[in-house]
C-alpha cells in the first residue's frame, strides 16, 4: 500500500508564552491508500484538533502534514479552498445539508458550483446514490427523510469529487443505534468496495470496531495503536474496549 497521509512531529499550541496549552505534542503516523482508520481519545486528548489540522481548518504550530506527497502545511490561504475541494471529503455529525435543496442537489452542490458537466454529474450522483442505498429518494428534501438517510446523503456528497481522503468527525453522534449501524456499514462498504480512504474521529467503541486500525490519543500524544487484522468485529470491539479502559477518561463508557 502507498502512503497517502503522513503526519510528522506535529505540534499545535494554543495560548501565549506565559499560558500555553499543548493540544498536539509531536504526533507522527502514516495512513495508507485504502485504509479505514479511527482516532479515539477522551475530551481534550487532541483528536478534534488533529482532524482540523489535517482538514486545513486549523494551522499547525510545528511539524508537517503530507497528503500524497504534498506538504499541506505550506499551502497559502488562497490555495486552501481549492485543495479541500480537490482532495478532501467531509462527513460531519450534523449532516450540514441545505434544506432548500433536494438530496440530489445537495450531493451535486460543490461540483455544480465548480461548473462540472451537468449530464456527467447527474449520472455520477445517481451511481453513487444507488451504491449508498438512497437512489430512490434523490428528489426528496432533507426534512422528508430519516437521519440515517441524511447521513448517507452526506457520504455521497463526500464521495462525489473522488477525494483522496475522507474525514469523518463523530459521524454517528446524532443518529439512533439502527441508523448508526446502517451508516457504519455504509462507511465500511465505501472503504472496501469503493476503495475510499477514511479517517474517522469517534468516542464510540461500537463505531470504532468498524475500522481496520485505531490510533489512541492521550494529552495530545499518541498513546497506543491497534490493528484489527483477522479478528472478528466482536473481538476487535473487545480489544478497543480494553484499550479505552486502560486509557481512562470518558471513552470508558462505551455505548
Amino acid at each position: 500500500m502507498d502512503a497517502l497521509l503522513q503526519i510528522e512531529n506535529l505540534e499545535k499550541y494554543y495560548g501565549t508564552k506565559t499560558i500555553m496549552t499543548k493540544a498536539i505534542n509531536r504526533i507522527s503516523f502514516t495512513i495508507h491508500q485504502g485504509e479505514f482508520v479511527g482516532i479515539m481519545g477522551a475530551s481534550g486528548s487532541g483528536k478534534s484538533t488533529l482532524l482540523n489540522c489535517i482538514a486545513t481548518i486549523d494551522t499547525v504550530t510545528a511539524g508537517h502534514i503530507y497528503l500524497d506527497g504534498s506538504d499541506i502545511t505550506q499551502l497559502r490561504d488562497h490555495e486552501l479552498a481549492r485543495f479541500r475541494q480537490q482532495n478532501l471529503g467531509f462527513i460531519f455529525q450534523d449532516f450540514n445539508l441545505l434544506d432548500t435543496l433536494t438530496l440530489e442537489e445537495n450531493i451535486a452542490l460543490a461540483p455544480t458550483i465548480a461548473k462540472q458537466d451537468t449530464k456527467a454529474l447527474e449520472s455520477k450522483v445517481k451511481n453513487i446514490a444507488v451504491k449508498l442505498g438512497i437512489g430512490d429518494i434523490l428528489n426528496k428534501f432533507p426534512y422528508e427523510v430519516s437521519g440515517g438517510q441524511k447521513q448517507r446523503c452526506a457520504c455521497a456528497r463526500a464521495l462525489i469529487n473522488e477525494p483522496k481522503l475522507i474525514l469523518a468527525d463523530e459521524p454517528t453522534g446524532a443518529l439512533d443505534s439502527k441508523s448508526a449501524g446502517i451508516l457504519l456499514d455504509t462507511l465500511s462498504n465505501m472503504n472496501q468496495q469503493m476503495d475510499a480512504t477514511i479517517l474517522m474521529v469517534t468516542h464510540d467503541v461500537f463505531s470504532a470496531s468498524y475500522c481496520r486500525r485505531i490510533l489512541f490519543l492521550k494529552d495530545g500524544t499518541l498513546f497506543n495503536e491497534i490493528h484489527r487484522g483477522n479478528q472478528s468485529r466482536k473481538d476487535f470491539f473487545q480489544e478497543i474496549l480494553d484499550t479505552v479502559t486502560l486509557l481512562g477518561g470518558e471513552d470508558s463508557d462505551a455505548k
